[in-house]
């Protein structure tokens, strides 16, 4: 079984907010593995922008930059 990050509490929770009735767990897996996908792939789009900028330390601003790129 692979190392997970997010809980399938907080799964169930975003896709309550979003409106769901209900959740299943297999929902709650996917939205996890999902989420822990794109959140890999944006910590390293900052990282990038950070190493640029001349900085070890990832700031808010690497973050969202990162997302929208």
């Amino acid at each position: 079984m692979a190392e997970t990050t997010l809980a399938l509490a907080a799964m169930e929770k975003l896709l309550r907010k979003a409106g769901a009735e209900r959740v299943s767990d297999t929902g709650k897996a996917a939205l996890r593995e999902v989420l822990e996908d794109y959140s890999k792939i944006i910590g390293e789009k900052a990282i990038r922008f950070a190493k640029h900028s001349g900085r070890k330390t990832i700031k808010a601003e690497d973050v969202k930059l990162a997302a929208k790129s």
